[in-house]
């Protein structure tokens, strides 16, 4: 691992392009909702850290309700464990001036990278709002970005192998017309100044194939890292697969139904399936696993 100081951190596509082909891991967080779970945390990602992942991310609370928290553990981890950070920033119920500090903030710690998001709408209320004062959806936020810090921040985006959920939300699944716009908002994303894209989460690759496909033939040429969801629990797969409506193959889904009630076996045959997809993006080109 080489040496680095933590005010000298690189960029993530630029750590990518380092490696040359040879694939990496990392790691995403969440921000703990109490003192004990932040201690619990930082044990945590020092151990993990000693896996030596390419960069580590923190993401950002519903409606900007972790943003203290959020910019401190960035800070901390980068800091302490000397860790490459990339910090979630989300137009959810943030004015720009709150950005603007945020942006400020992470800068003056050496955090060179954001996840620029729109986010989802603040709990309990489903349709996501504009803020008076803030930003429309995530492209906004990337140009705001560039235009107020130029090539500083390396800014990534997330991509959706299915779909975004609000084209589809009442219906069984998206329509050609509306996954053609969402590849085009992709673009327009990358178009803005994102240098690389983290998928949503998926189990079903013959989808993520044929989506990575329809970004490159539109022209999407940065990093695109697949977002990888360990199954740890049926209680825990089942809600996020359920919130985000993910397609789970049948064969996968008809094999967890059988052992739902086993903890040990739904965690043993999750490794299995889990790992079986990261040998196949890697297999076919994957620049990396964000897990």
């Amino acid at each position: 691992r080489r040496s680095k100081s933590p005010s000298t951190m690189p960029k993530i596509s630029d750590r990518i392009k380092e490696l040359n082909g040879k694939p990496f891991y990392s790691f995403e967080y969440f921000p703990p909702k109490t003192p004990a779970g932040v201690c619990n945390l930082y044990e945590r990602v020092e151990r993990m850290g000693k896996l030596e992942p390419l960069f580590v991310d923190i993401t950002w609370g519903a409606g900007g309700s972790t943003t203290d928290l959020t910019l401190e553990l960035s800070s901390n981890f980068q800091q302490q464990f000397c860790l490459e950070t990339q910090m979630h920033l989300t137009c959810t119920n943030i004015h720009k001036e709150s950005v603007t500090k945020a942006l400020e903030a992470a800068k003056a710690n050496g955090i060179r990278n954001i996840l620029c998001l729109r986010g989802d709408p603040p709990h309990g209320q489903d349709k996501w709002e504009v803020t008076e004062g803030g930003f429309a959806n995530a492209v906004d936020l990337v140009r705001y970005v560039k235009e107020q810090h130029g090539d500083y921040f390396g800014i990534a985006v997330a991509g959706y192998p299915e779909g975004h959920i609000d084209h589809f939300k009442d219906l069984p699944e998206i329509t050609e017309e509306a996954y053609k716009k969402d590849l085009q908002y992709l673009k327009d994303k990358v178009d803005a100044g994102a240098d690389c894209i983290i998928t949503q989460l998926f189990y079903d690759m013959d989808i993520y194939e044929k989506w990575l496909k329809d970004c490159r033939d539109i022209g999407i040429n940065v990093p695109i890292i697949p977002g990888i969801m360990p199954i740890n629990t049926y209680g825990g797969f089942d809600r996020m697969t359920g919130f985000c409506k993910t397609k789970v193959p049948a064969a996968m889904r008809a094999a967890l139904d059988k052992i739902k009630d086993n903890d040990e076996a739904v965690k043993k045959y999750g490794v299995e399936v889990v790992t079986e997809m990261c040998k196949r993006l890697i297999a076919n080109g994957a620049p990396g696993l964000h897990m």
